[in-house]
């Protein structure tokens, strides 16, 4: 996604966010992202082992689910459930219990991935006017200013983000959470930067794909600090994402994940971006990430409702996320009317996407979602990382193709190229993340003994 919280704020057009001709792709674009998502585990959502009461006397909890979030295909096991006496000496209620898969987290990565692909075919500029042959705009006049909207499914995967790592870290040695998330980020995106080559390397294709050399590097998924022009334009919500894991795994998982800690870490998190907006360096700003911090350490305070039940300050972290995150989107994407640039969102078309990811996490995270229990969710979220890695660059040849080139209409050609490429995601997740996802995560947590 291009012109989310990584958009400068400048009132100007969004910037195109994929490779240009004669060159790699500028700055600005794609999530989850999460993906970001999206970057965080597609897998189904299942139920942890509960912990038991903290003693006869303890008044019950109401029934709800400690969980972890196992990878496709083969479900690892949950977390080792904390003893009872460690939850009552950090001064909170016993982690709740009951078989629940937050399936409804599935579907809501899902609904943000097409928010996002919204976005990226009918509600910016830049390359996908190539491929409709015109402004997005002239091809969907009243929808464009709500597509325009989708690129902070961005933001709603990042809060996602936070309550599935904490969720995933909880309990987890380090060597295991490092194994967790190489084995589910990189197959689906090695086979994604792969394809995308290829296709754009093709002669009738008119988007120039990056050097050898750069596409290479690309395979890292380090290429924006090492400035190597990108494949993927959504790579930069991935390499936000490996910032939030890395500071998760130094601060939570390899002392040990804990209510106190996992506190303590939201809100330094919480001063020390204050802090590097306002000390305006460049490395802080790089390691903290003041922009996108409140909206993964807002997930993890929804996680830590759900494990614990309703808690003052978990709310206040979720709380304070919010107010400082939507005041990051704000500030990113909103800019006076001006006819001269593609799309304007109010103020309060912002905030209001924003606080909605919070609230259907929150929702999600109490409960109230158990109803949506389908089984399709579950490869629904599965569908959503490579759906996400691929949708914006191989979507602008498919448009081109259809519409231009076969003439259909635009919204039967925006339809078509969704499905399509969720059709190439379940290849994806069939053939490269179930076979490949296993094999790597077995090396990686693999004993050797000498």
């Amino acid at each position: 996604m291009t012109a989310t919280a990584g958009a400068p704020a400048t009132p100007s057009a969004t910037p195109p966010t994929g490779p240009t001709p004669g060159g790699g792709p500028t700055p600005g674009g794609g999530p989850a992202d999460a993906v970001g998502d999206m970057a965080d585990d597609a897998g189904p959502i299942s139920a942890a082992s509960p912990v038991p009461p903290a003693s006869a006397a303890s008044p019950a909890s109401p029934a709800s689910p400690t969980v972890a979030l196992p990878l496709p295909p083969a479900l690892p096991q949950p977390p080792a459930p904390a003893p009872a006496s460690a939850a009552t000496a950090e001064g909170s209620r016993p982690a709740r219990s009951g078989p629940v898969r937050l399936r409804a987290l599935d579907g809501l990565r899902l609904l943000a991935a097409l928010m996002v692909a919204a976005y990226h075919y009918g509600g910016r500029d830049g390359e996908i006017s190539q491929a409709w042959g015109t402004s997005p705009r002239e091809q969907f006049p009243t929808a464009s200013s709500y597509f325009a909207y989708g690129c902070l499914g961005v933001q709603i995967f990042f809060v996602i983000s936070g309550f599935v790592i904490c969720m995933s870290g909880w309990g987890r040695p380090l060597r295991s959470f490092f194994a967790s998330r190489v084995s589910r980020l990189y197959p689906a995106y090695w086979a994604a930067i792969l394809i995308i080559t290829a296709v754009f390397a093709l002669p009738w294709v008119a988007y120039k794909s990056v050097s050898p050399s750069d596409t290479l590097v690309n395979l890292t998924m380090l290429q924006q600090p090492l400035g190597a022009d990108r494949v993927l334009g959504v790579c930069w919500t991935l390499w936000a994402e490996l910032r939030f894991y890395a500071l998760f795994a130094l601060f939570v998982v390899l002392p040990g994940a804990g209510r106190q800690r996992v506190v303590l870490f939201c809100a330094v998190w919480t001063l020390g971006a204050a802090l590097a907006e306002a000390a305006n360096q460049p490395l802080l700003d790089l390691v903290l990430m003041p922009e996108y911090a409140p909206f993964f350490i807002g997930g993890i305070g929804l996680y830590l409702i759900h494990r614990y039940g309703h808690d003052a300050l978990a709310w206040g972290i979720v709380g304070i996320s919010f107010l400082i995150g939507q005041h990051y989107a704000v500030a990113e994407l909103w800019h006076a009317p001006n006819p001269s640039f593609f799309s304007y969102r109010s103020t309060l078309g912002i905030v209001a996407v924003v606080a909605f990811g919070f609230l259907a996490v929150a929702l999600i995270a109490l409960g109230k979602f158990q109803w949506a229990n389908w089984r399709w969710l579950t490869l629904a979220g599965a569908l959503t990382y490579p759906f996400y890695l691929v949708h914006e660059h191989l979507g602008w040849v498919v448009v081109g193709v259809l519409h231009r080139e076969l003439g259909l209409p635009s919204y039967a050609t925006l339809a078509l190229t969704i499905l399509l490429m969720l059709a190439l995601a379940w290849l994806l997740y069939r053939f490269v993340e179930q076979r490949l996802t296993p094999v790597i995560k077995k090396s990686l947590t693999a004993v050797r003994v000498r």
